[in-house]
């Protein structure tokens, strides 16, 4: 949540959230705003602050953890970098989503944060195989090579090229650049006497 939200956008997001029943884990920021914010109206009363129900104070383990619930881990950044580099370290790398007006704050967060699924004002839930259109999702991989994010039958298979000659003494490639005017390979000798790391 970006901090410029705090007191304006954020109470009824919150109110939002806590009417379909999410969970939201709050760092001391966002937390502190739906203390004083009418839209949340507090029931629940511990000994040093009020909270609305379902809200809690959230721990460093809460931003790591894929909490496969009704729950959201909220956390307060000053600027949309410190936000990507946040995603980046804690994040699954699997499905992140930005909600922005800006263009080009869209633009930057889906260049800069690492996960398998990047998407824009629009719901993580559209992370899978068979929406993507691979038919039966078998698998999910937050890898950077080979098959990333949700994995169908092709992702899971690898290629092999077979090539037959149909000529009676078979068939050879040409070599590269032998005739005069085309493009000849530059191999120089690379001598070597330590590593270089």
């Amino acid at each position: 949540m970006h901090q410029s939200l705090l007191q304006t956008i954020w109470p009824d997001v919150a109110s939002a959230l806590l009417a379909a029943d999410v969970e939201l884990v709050c760092d001391p920021p966002t937390l502190s705003a739906l203390t004083t914010s009418p839209a949340t109206t507090t029931t629940t009363t511990t000994a040093t602050t009020t909270l609305p129900p379902r809200v809690r104070l959230a721990q460093p383990i809460d931003y790591t953890t894929e909490h496969l619930a009704l729950t959201l881990a909220v956390r307060t950044v000053p600027s949309l970098g410190a936000a990507i580099a946040h995603i980046n370290e804690h994040g699954s790398h699997h499905t992140d989503c930005i909600v922005a007006e800006s263009a080009e704050a869209a633009s930057t967060f889906v260049r800069g944060v690492d996960s398998a699924g990047v998407f824009v004002n629009a719901s993580t839930r559209f992370a899978d195989g068979f929406r993507y259109g691979f038919g039966a999702e078998v698998g999910i991989s937050t890898g950077r090579i080979h098959a990333r994010g949700p994995v169908g039958l092709e992702g899971l298979v690898t290629y092999k090229y077979v090539l037959r000659s149909k000529g009676e003494q078979g068939h050879i490639v040409g070599e590269f650049g032998r005739e005069d005017g085309k493009k000849q390979y530059t191999h120089q000798p690379i001598h070597v006497d330590e590593l270089p790391l």
